[in-house]
């Protein structure tokens, strides 16, 4: 075996033979496209990465992070498209109700699209960088600042998950209560209290499952909002059997196309059901005391909502961990932190009036930072000096120059349509 020194430069690395032997190869077809992309990549400088180079693709080693995926085409579509749906999918109709029927058509034509392309660019960094974590993608282009925001991104998306879910608990398990106990809607009670409910079902069930060490026993689908799947298409991609960025996009395109044709069908058929009269939470406006079919979808997604809160937290606790450096157990700690989030979380729960304003700060937000502006900065900083890349570049830029307008636009809307709302409760 040959030994390295501690100090080998990259451009050493690329450019040393390695003697001929029955277990190692030189002919980058032996390697996967994203091994390719990690020896090639000009962001791998440090010490301990080049060690790991050595280690892994000299001696044909293949690292942890990097070994062959085993997930199907079919399965990888399923699980993007699992990934891409979320809460969201409650608020389409009160957005159609507001935006008209062509218009909503528009919008979510182009926001389809839009994500595609934003998927595409993240892909080819991934294979530029041979990195596979969203968050040490982040690193490894932009240092510690970049992990830093996609940290930031990642948690408000998952935490704007976390307060949407427990906000359906709030509004429906008190409606399945009545309907089990024979009440009219009308019915008022404290244990019928969206407020109290929430409170119970947060340290009844949630707090007991968000303490455990690890989910690994408790694998449940990561879900975002809308078209938000981005912190969970590297993983996917290093799941997907013979993996390549081609496969992985035909995996994206088919995931979005379903959800495109998923949300327009809800999102109308919502609309066409209570026309103008549509909530911000659509299941709510099902209200029928004797239709079983509503009881059971009401419950089924009351169930899915509760179980999904410990997955999306044990990830924003893991990355908090983290990133204080603080990833050795330590039982009083994991308590302590889990047992302040869940405090905080119910809080905001409890006094936030209305969904459309978790998915209004998320929206514009974490969604934004994740569609548009990180995909397509991490892209300009890798292609920085490429310039058989100067068509593609200039359509990220644009796509980077969109995501800034998007965020200059809709956070002043979101913040004047509080003020009016503010207003109008004062008024009354």
């Amino acid at each position: 075996m040959m030994h390295f020194k501690s100090g080998l430069e990259l451009t050493e690395l690329q450019n040393m033979t390695v003697p001929e032997d029955d277990n190692i190869s030189n002919d980058s077809n032996d390697f996967t496209e994203v091994e390719n992309g990690q020896i090639n990549s000009k962001f791998i400088s440090d010490r301990e990465s080049r060690r790991s180079l050595t280690n892994s693709h000299l001696e044909k080693k293949k690292c942890d992070e990097y070994i062959p995926g085993t997930t199907s085409l079919g399965m990888s579509v399923f699980n993007l498209s699992n990934a891409i749906m979320g809460s969201g999918i409650l608020g389409l109709a009160f957005a159609l109700a507001n935006t008209g029927i062509l218009l909503f058509l528009i919008l979510l034509t182009s926001v389809t699209l839009l994500s595609i392309y934003s998927i595409n660019l993240l892909l080819i960094c991934s294979k530029e960088t041979g990195c596979m974590v969203y968050e040490k993608l982040g690193e490894q282009v932009f240092g510690t600042t970049g992990k830093l925001v996609i940290f930031g991104a990642t948690s408000l998306q998952n935490t704007g998950a976390m307060l949407s879910y427990l906000f359906i608990v709030k509004n429906e398990l008190p409606s399945a209560i009545k309907f089990l106990m024979g009440k009219e809607e009308a019915f008022s009670a404290w244990y019928v209290d969206g407020r109290v409910l929430v409170v119970m079902v947060t340290f009844g069930i949630i707090l007991p499952l968000c303490l455990l060490k690890n989910l690994t026993v408790y694998a449940l689908p990561t879900i975002a909002f809308a078209f938000v799947c981005h912190p969970s298409v590297l993983p996917i991609y290093s799941e997907l059997k013979d993996r390549s960025q081609k496969k992985m996009q035909m995996v994206s395109n088919i995931s979005f196309f379903a959800m495109f044709v998923m949300y327009f069908l809800t999102a109308i058929f919502g609309y066409l059901t209570f026309y103008d009269n549509v909530h911000s939470d659509l299941l709510h406006k099902y209200q029928s005391k004797d239709d079983i079919l509503i009881l059971t979808v009401r419950l089924a997604v009351i169930v899915a909502v509760i179980l999904t809160v410990p997955v999306l937290f044990f990830t924003v606790r893991s990355s908090l961990f983290e990133l204080a450096k603080k990833t050795k157990f330590n039982l009083c700690r994991h308590v302590l932190v889990t047992f302040i989030l869940l405090v905080i979380i119910n809080l905001l729960v409890i006094f936030i009036p209305s969904m459309k304003d978790i998915f209004g700060v998320v929206g514009v937000t974490s969604a934004n930072m994740l569609i548009f502006i990180l995909p397509s900065s991490l892209y300009l900083k890798i292609t920085n000096q490429d310039g058989d890349k100067g068509t593609q570049r200039i359509w990220a830029a644009l796509f980077l120059g969109l995501g800034v307008l998007f965020s200059l636009v809709s956070i002043p809307l979101v913040i004047y349509d509080w003020a009016c709302s503010s207003g109008s409760d004062e008024g009354h």
